[in-house]
């Protein structure tokens, strides 16, 4: 059986795996001001979340870096920043967590959280090669993202808002197509599966659960198993709280507690 005192031992390695030595001031004065939090802190999230099984280290990473980046939360985005480059993840496949989640959340969110990750990336003299522009033609996006949303979504890419002939959300939902899947989808840096991943995430931390629902059913189409779904939505909870991560996965319970 699981004690807390075994919690605080698992919590207290992952914390060091992660962030080694560094401590944010944030942390250090709530720590210090408030009796028993860090201790919390330790057996919640790096012993009871981070420390869970189901789904890789750099996964989780991914989830809560999406998390931190639509919130806004700077001081510990830029935390998990330095952790992320220690974790071996690749600046480029940060920065393109940030700009997945700007199409959920606002590309402002992407602006702000791109630039505190390259604050961190100068302070250990890394340097993110510029890439050639893009130059696939709108109709090009148009028709690779119809392809890819079909490849996702089947029948649900063809429902609500996405219902083809609606004269109120067509008035937009064609940029979403060629932008937010002809396009975001097919940029270097992240796999699909991590794509993925950051949209779940996304969706859990914004409350839309009806797209949380929709895209849990479409990971098991990129190469994710249901455990993989389920703890990215469960990574999100320390930092965009518990109660959206229960409300996301009471919507994914419809549609995955048939899955193995």
């Amino acid at each position: 059986m699981t004690t807390r005192e075994t919690l605080r031992q698992q919590g207290e390695m992952m914390r060091a795996r992660l962030h080694g030595d560094r401590r944010p001031p944030a942390e250090i004065a709530a720590g210090e001001s408030t009796p028993g939090f860090r201790q919390m802190m330790t057996e919640v999230v790096f012993g009871g979340i981070w420390a869970r099984p189901g789904l890789a280290l750099a996964d989780r990473m991914i989830c809560t870096l999406a998390a931190l980046g639509l919130l806004q939360r700077l001081p510990q985005l830029r935390q998990y920043v330095a952790a992320a480059v220690d974790a071996g993840l690749a600046p480029r496949a940060i920065l393109e967590v940030f700009v997945q989640c700007g199409l959920y959340g606002g590309f402002p969110i992407t602006e702000t959280a791109v630039a505190v990750a390259h604050e961190v990336f100068a302070e250990r003299g890394i340097v993110v090669p510029e890439e050639p522009p893009r130059t696939d033609t709108l109709e090009a996006l148009d028709a690779r993202g119809r392809a890819l949303l079909q490849e996702l979504h089947g029948e649900r890419g063809s429902q609500g808002y996405a219902a083809p002939g609606n004269a109120v959300t067509g008035a937009l939902y064609p940029t979403a197509i060629q932008y937010g899947y002809g396009e975001l989808w097919f940029r270097p840096g992240l796999e699909r599966r991590q794509r993925m991943l950051c949209a779940v995430a996304s969706f859990t931390v914004l409350g839309l659960e009806s797209q949380v629902k929709k895209f849990g059913q479409s990971a098991l189409t990129v190469g994710l198993n249901r455990q993989e779904v389920l703890e990215a939505v469960i990574q999100t909870a320390p930092y965009g709280g518990f109660p959206r991560a229960l409300n996301a996965l009471g919507a994914l319970s419809d549609v995955l507690s048939e899955v193995a």
